[in-house]
């Protein structure tokens, strides 16, 4: 009975876009472990049982929300099942501070990427132009795998159906377009009966993961400068950067900063502006232009 609620409830939040994959198994396992113990209702002491099995408070307190969330659902129909407190304290998610590439660690990125391939320069020249449209969108690598050739029109890049279900259109420059027909050129030719973008030297269609392995040793090669505050780059990082180059060219009016913030919260695939907020990071410039604002304001200006 329990599990068949846990399925009920995962099939209700994916239709409304969310994978819940670790959510999921979570769940499940709670499930089994109180449906072993002749429970067939949540039970506040048993999923404070169940929870606690963690190692780290951390994730004890991460188990247990799972469980509460499910049982508010849950109670709708049954008040039998029980809420449990948050024993544990409130979940935290901890955001990891991103890694954000200069100009110059880009160009070195595109550069080392495209000598890949001792005998066939075709898988230098793909990842290139991956990590490339990377850089000048903020794609997600998994929405630049799955691109089509159908995707690409004169109006852009259509990304169908990515994160929560969403689709979208993304603006190319002119120069990011001249780069795909430059790489088209040499991909239609190259695997013909294949309508992916971009493939492997198999001529199937690239993996995020091994797209992420080769990202991986191309940052080990380019020995990127790191810091305590600055962790090592992961393919997601020029996502991140993306975010807070484009806020750098926003004007300084906060009408203006509005009205950015919300377009690159759609150009991004983002649900909301708060997804878009957690990919922003203080840099330098912002920072400057944070400082000059303040003074102005502190002068008679305005924001």
């Amino acid at each position: 009975m329990l599990t068949h609620a846990v399925e009920s409830y995962l099939s209700v939040r994916r239709a409304a876009g969310y994978k819940l994959k670790s959510e999921g198994d979570l769940l499940r396992s709670f499930a089994k472990y109180s449906e072993a113990a002749g429970i067939l209702r949540v039970s506040s002491e048993k999923a404070i049982e169940w929870a606690a099995l963690a190692h780290s408070t951390e994730t004890r307190a991460r188990r247990l929300g799972q469980v509460i969330r499910f049982a508010r659902y849950i109670r709708v129909e049954d008040q039998q099942h029980e809420l449990p407190p948050p024993v544990f304290g409130r979940e935290r998610r901890t955001r990891p501070t991103p890694y954000i590439f200069s100009p110059e660690d880009i160009r070195r990125l595109i550069k080392t990427a495209s000598r890949l391939g001792r005998f066939n320069n075709f898988r230098g020249f793909t990842y290139s132009t991956v990590f490339a449209l990377l850089a000048c969108t903020g794609l997600r690598i998994s929405e630049a795998l799955n691109l089509r050739f159908t995707d690409i029109s004169q109006d852009g890049l259509l990304i169908r159906c990515s994160k929560f279900r969403k689709s979208r259109l993304i603006p190319l420059h002119a120069s990011t377009r001249t780069a795909l027909e430059r790489y088209l050129e040499r991909r239609v030719p190259f695997a013909p009966f294949d309508d992916h973008l971009f493939v492997s030297l198999r001529k199937r269609p690239l993996r995020v993961d091994d797209a992420e392995k080769v990202f991986h040793n191309l940052m080990k090669e380019l020995e990127l400068p790191l810091r305590p505050q600055r962790p090592f780059p992961t393919i997601h990082s020029l996502r991140h950067t993306f975010a807070v180059r484009a806020l750098e060219t926003c004007p300084d009016t906060r009408d203006s900063i509005t009205k950015h913030i919300l377009a690159l919260s759609t150009y991004l695939g983002h649900s909301s502006v708060a997804g878009t907020y957690w990919y922003l990071e203080a840099t330098p410039d912002l920072l400057k232009r944070i400082s000059d604002s303040s003074e102005r304001f502190f002068e008679g200006g305005k924001l």
